[in-house]
């Protein structure tokens, strides 16, 4: 599905696609993730492609989910971020991701599907779920804690802090960190290495390192969607939501509520 907002090269049997919805600060909404999703499976499908490049700008990654979007969804239909997490979740070709500027909520958490992050010095990351009344999602709750460690997954998903690229190196969210001017460049010059190995060999090596892991990460994808629904659907929640729309402070004395 064309997009607007996500731009699509193929060159050399990469398969660049570019996040650009600057107006909204790259804000991924349903046609952005619609886009996405197609442009996975297309990748998945074309043999000619042998790598997928998901990049912004080189100071701008995404500013996560569009909250307005988000809670005005059409409630019939499954939430094309969800649908996004799980096909990148088990893409089976390696993908790269280039990070300048901010990477928040959806956009440091597809970074934990990546088989490659390069960031930029000044890049800022932010798994912001409990600070908008939410828990984690796309199998962060389990990736986070195994590749970094349960004590910086705690600091991460707990405080909803912001982080730079030092810690999200630190983490195993970022591979490299790059100077501005030249990441770009250098995403596509290692997407193009990679592109040029056998493809068989690269789909069995991907294959053989995630599935150990691949049935549980699924399961606990599906979990957090459970509980990432329902605590949507709390007063808490929805007083953070609202008051970001209407740009006031919330009430935290809905806070301490517990839903369940």
């Amino acid at each position: 599905m064309p997009s607007e907002h996500i731009h699509r090269t193929l060159q050399d049997r990469v398969l660049t696609l570019e996040i650009n919805r600057r107006d909204r600060k790259n804000a991924l909404n349903q046609a952005a993730y619609l886009a996405l999703i197609d442009g996975l499976d297309e990748a998945k499908n074309d043999s000619e492609i042998s790598v997928v490049l998901i990049r912004g700008q080189t100071d701008l990654f995404t500013a996560g989910n569009d909250i307005k979007d988000f809670l005005n969804q059409d409630p019939t239909q499954a939430p094309k971020g969800r649908v996004f997490l799980k096909r990148i979740a088990n893409f089976s070709k390696p993908i790269i991701a280039a990070v300048g500027g901010d990477a928040i909520g959806i956009g440091t958490t597809l970074l934990l599907h990546c088989d490659f992050v390069l960031a930029t010095h000044d890049s800022r990351f932010q798994l912001s779920f409990v600070n908008l009344g939410l828990c984690p999602e796309g199998g962060s709750s389990f990736l986070l804690p195994m590749i970094a460690g349960p004590k910086i997954a705690n600091e991460l998903l707990l405080s909803g802090n912001v982080f730079n690229a030092e810690i999200a190196k630190q983490a195993g969210i970022v591979s490299s960190i790059c100077i501005e001017s030249e990441i770009m460049g250098q995403a596509l010059a290692l997407a193009q290495e990679i592109a040029s190995k056998p493809l068989d060999a690269l789909l069995t090596t991907k294959a053989l390192m995630k599935k150990p892991l691949q049935s549980q990460l699924n399961k606990v994808i599906d979990e957090e969607l459970v509980e990432f629904s329902r605590l949507l659907n709390t007063r808490p929640s929805k007083e953070i939501l609202n008051a970001f729309l209407e740009k006031r402070p919330p009430d935290k004395a809905l806070f301490s509520i517990i839903e369940k």
